[in-house]
């Protein structure tokens, strides 16, 4: 199974596919989306929907995996996020793929073992889980790499429907 994880940010937006069979997984891509800094937000929604729409059409992942909203201490930040977080879901939604939300707690849950895990140890076991050479890059993409695995243990070890 392809899965694609997805770390939506306005500024970055994190992108990772892995294949898996649930126990054995190997990284596929990764990346970030960075539009233009001085872009306004319709076009940055726009160019971060142009760009997972192409990666699911390159990648052809079987399922897409996008990190939930955490609580923003600014309502603003978070408003974004949503809209960032809207055009995303709506790429898949237009692929036809299965779209699956997770909690960023439950993500390092299920990666570190801790809810509360910093980010330098869900890279360093991101690193560890895909067999990447040194401790892993805190990041985007390694954000993106932990919610594809954790829709990989919470399905299909699970037997819960992707």
């Amino acid at each position: 199974m392809v899965i694609l994880g997805v770390d939506p940010g306005s500024q970055r937006t994190g992108w990772g596919a892995i294949d898996t069979d649930g126990r054995r997984h190997r990284l596929l891509e990764k990346g970030a989306i960075a539009p233009p800094p001085r872009s306004s937000l319709p076009e940055r929604l726009r160019l971060i929907h142009a760009a997972v729409g192409g990666l699911i059409g390159r990648l052809r992942p079987d399922v897409l995996a996008v990190e939930d909203v955490f609580h923003a201490v600014n309502t603003r930040t978070a408003l974004v996020l949503g809209h960032v977080r809207g055009v995303v879901l709506l790429a898949g939604a237009q692929a036809g793929l299965p779209v699956h939300e997770f909690a960023p707690a439950t993500v390092k849950q299920q990666i570190t073992g801790f809810g509360r895990a910093e980010k330098a140890q869900v890279a360093l076991m991101v690193a560890r889980m895909l067999e990447l050479p040194g401790d892993g890059e805190a990041g985007d993409a390694a954000d993106a790499l932990a919610v594809a695995l954790c829709h990989a243990h919470l399905t299909l070890t699970s037997g819960i429907p992707s």
